[in-house]
């Protein structure tokens, strides 16, 4: 303990001093502190704790010293760890250094996958890091990685995490469906291979993610790829006998879940006969009890999917029919007995103005550092209107019979001689004899 804080000391020193040579001074001090942080818990609890500023010091080293320092800091992640690192900036620094690193050319593969690494672990705690990304164009940087290094698995899956995490962001997900990142994924996830399964996994999660736009899920079904999926979940339906890449499996009915989430997706899904083929793996999976979440998901799948008709049903489409007693010769009843069988009688109008969804799918995120006057429209701030109206259950008229029962409701008792009259003062008799008594409050 000790010894960390006694560095920690000496690289704020260091970097209070502006000589440029003591960029050796304060790699020797990072890399010590780096053995003490990876070896012992204590020291990682200490560095993060409250009033703490190892955080600080790091973060300035970062930013005062060269960015290749980066090699040889180990950034604290997980949980309250990776909170503490985003209240104190260390997004936008570490955001900015890739910025800077992505100039060299070419850049340092290794500085690359540390630092998409590091915003992969603190990007799920910092809920503007997708607009931070945009903003500062670090957005574009991991996807022309990814579109170099297709062949790289080790710097592919690092640029794969982060662009999970931006994908969560409505706007980047437009942006990067723009920029041909659904097919890209698509060449990534490729038929079963049980060769980087992680990587595969990270992909389908990414896939799914951007796949929930509207506009990047009518760009996958008008180049195929609802049929594409289909082929991919049967494939490892059946090679994957033992269950062990159910996480990969899930992960294509997420997809498949997200483009069926438009009219387009759901008819795509239809005429590739994904109803049956859904069907048969979920009865086939019934029999293991962990194959459960790909039952429900593809039940879900299915139900949504599924055309769906109106009472009564006329058609073939259904076992039961329903017959009206009085069905006029014309009207909406007798043109739904009229449609053929194989015409859907109920109109999908879910995704008909889809079309403006990009111009819909404006940056709101600039209004969130104006929550303090932010205003709901929707909630009530008048009194007067919250206050129940109270309305009488009967006419007044027929409530003066019950007047002699309740006279203090109706009596005006100013009006009252025993109040308007003062009170006479007492006056004792002259005649008297004895002591004079005089009457106590309440006496007559």
């Amino acid at each position: 303990s000790s010894r960390t804080m006694s560095l920690l000391s000496q690289l704020e020193k260091i970097n209070l001093d502006s000589v440029l040579g003591e960029t050796d001074s304060a790699r020797y001090v990072t890399s010590k502190i780096l053995h003490l942080v990876q070896s012992q818990e204590k020291t990682r609890k200490e560095m993060t704790s409250k009033g703490s500023t190892g955080i600080d010091i790091l973060l300035s080293t970062l930013e005062v010293r060269s960015f290749n320092l980066c090699g040889y800091w180990y950034l604290p992640s997980g949980g309250r760890r990776a909170s503490v690192l985003v209240t104190k900036g260390g997004t936008q620094i570490l955001l900015q250094l890739l910025l800077t690193a992505s100039k060299d050319s070419p850049p340092n593969e290794e500085l690359m996958v540390l630092l998409h690494t590091l915003l992969a672990k603190i990007g799920p705690k910092d809920k503007k890091i997708g607009m931070k990304a945009r903003i500062n164009g670090a957005l574009n940087i991991s996807l022309n990685l990814v579109k170099q290094n297709l062949q790289n698995h080790r710097l592919l899956l690092a640029c794969l995490q982060v662009l999970r995490v931006y994908s969560t962001n409505s706007v980047n997900a437009v942006s990067l469906g723009k920029n041909g990142v659904v097919e890209l994924m698509f060449k990534i996830i490729g038929p079963f291979s049980k060769k980087n399964t992680s990587l595969m996994k990270v992909a389908l999660d990414t896939l799914a993610a951007l796949l929930k736009s509207k506009t990047n899920a009518r760009r996958a079904v008008d180049r195929g790829y609802v049929q594409v999926l289909l082929t991919i979940y049967v494939d490892w339906h059946h090679h994957d006998s033992r269950h062990r890449y159910m996480l990969i499996r899930k992960g294509v009915l997420q997809c498949i879940k997200s483009v069926t989430n438009i009219k387009l997706g759901r008819k795509a899904f239809i005429d590739a006969n994904g109803m049956k083929i859904l069907y048969n793996t979920s009865q086939e999976c019934l029999a293991v009890r962990t194959l459960d979440p790909l039952v429900n998901t593809s039940s879900l799948i299915m139900r949504k999917c599924f055309p769906k008709n109106r009472l009564p049903l006329p058609t073939i489409k259904s076992a039961f029919h329903f017959q009206l007693p009085v069905v006029p010769a014309s009207g909406p009843v007798a043109q739904l007995y009229n449609l053929p069988p194989d015409v859907d009688d109920v109109v999908d109008e879910s995704d008909d103005n889809d079309d403006a969804e990009t111009e819909s799918e404006i940056e709101t995120e600039n209004d969130d550092d104006k929550d303090q006057h932010f205003k709901n429209d929707d909630i009530e701030t008048d009194i007067n209107k919250l206050k129940p109206r109270q309305e009488l259950g009967r006419p007044i008229e027929e409530l003066k019979m019950y007047e002699q029962f309740f006279p203090e409701l109706s009596e005006n008792f100013q009006e009252c001689d025993l109040i308007s009259k003062e009170p006479k003062p007492f006056v004792p008799d002259a005649n008297l004899s004895g002591p004079i008594v005089v009457p106590t409050a309440g006496e007559e």
